[in-house]
């Protein structure tokens, strides 16, 4: 009962009471003196100026600011579009360009020999009959490992196409008997390069991207038949099987390739021998 009636008597901690009663008696912690008030309301002056003269600052700056901004983007936006016209230019000059040079290897007969080296040359779009051939990545690519059986720099993943997957393809196509090959759409010529930048695949330095379609004229049956036989067929047949590189090849009755974009026109002379006489 003592102890209850100790608890209702003292419910405040003696020395949280102290420190009250303390605090009372120093007049709650404010400044007593003059020069202590003056000290304090000087400080709070000097923080409401530099809160004052921020914002005033701000406020100035904000359209001048906005001006800027306004005027790069206006800069922006008239430098693109005046690269968009040079580009437009640029893919209209090719463009004359590539119709000239097809006129050239055509030649003004129209013979059989004119025709051949416009088509041989890729100056003019093919069609007729052939095959359609599809090479795709695994569908696990991407997962890749560290042992890597084919190792190479670039391309570590072993699911992935590589532009040496797509030469020996491109190269059985020729060899079995194709007469115009693209991939994409990019016409190949005798000129054309497959190479790699990283891991993107590029045919004459424009990139592809999976799957690469490969198209072929040729004598259909006679070409896929032929390419499936040959050491570049059977390659491709390895990539299949041991690494999951998914492919389909099938013959087609009509299959059309496009033109090359830009065709190099080479001339040769025949070389004088000097001293002779």
């Amino acid at each position: 009962m003592s102890l209850l009636t100790n608890v209702m008597d003292h419910s405040l901690d003696d020395g949280y009471a102290e420190a009250a009663a303390r605090k009372q008696g120093t007049g709650g912690g404010l400044p007593k003196t003059v020069r202590a008030k003056l000290g304090l309301a000087a400080g709070l002056v000097l923080a409401a100026l530099v809160v004052t003269v921020g914002a005033a600052q701000a406020r100035v700056t904000a359209p001048v600011v906005a001006k800027e901004r306004e005027e790069l983007v206006d800069r922006v936006e008239r430098e693109t579009a005046a690269a968009d016209e040079l580009e437009k230019s640029v893919d209209d000059l090719r463009a004359e360009v590539s119709a000239r040079q097809r006129e050239v290897l055509k030649g003004d007969g129209g013979s059989d020999r004119s025709e051949l080296v416009g088509i041989l040359a890729g100056a003019v779009e093919v069609h007729g009959p052939g095959v359609k051939l599809v090479v795709n990545d695994a569908k696990e690519a991407g997962s890749g490992t560290d042992a890597d059986p084919r190792g190479a720099s670039g391309f570590s993943d072993t699911g992935r196409v590589r532009d040496r997957d797509l030469q020996r393809v491109v190269n059985g196509l020729w060899q079995s008997g194709a007469e115009a090959v693209s991939i994409n759409g990019q016409r190949l010529t005798a000129l054309s390069a497959i190479r790699a930048a990283g891991d993107a695949i590029l045919v004459d330095n424009k990139p592809l991207v999976p799957p690469y379609t490969v198209l072929a004229v040729g004598d259909g049956e006679r070409l896929g038949d032929a390419f499936q036989d040959s050491p570049d067929g059977l390659y491709l047949h390895a990539l299949q099987e041991n690494f999951g590189i998914r492919t389909g090849l099938s013959v087609e009755d009509d299959v059309r390739v496009p033109a090359a974009p830009r065709v190099a026109v080479r001339t040769a002379e025949p070389r004088t021998e000097k001293g002779t006489s």
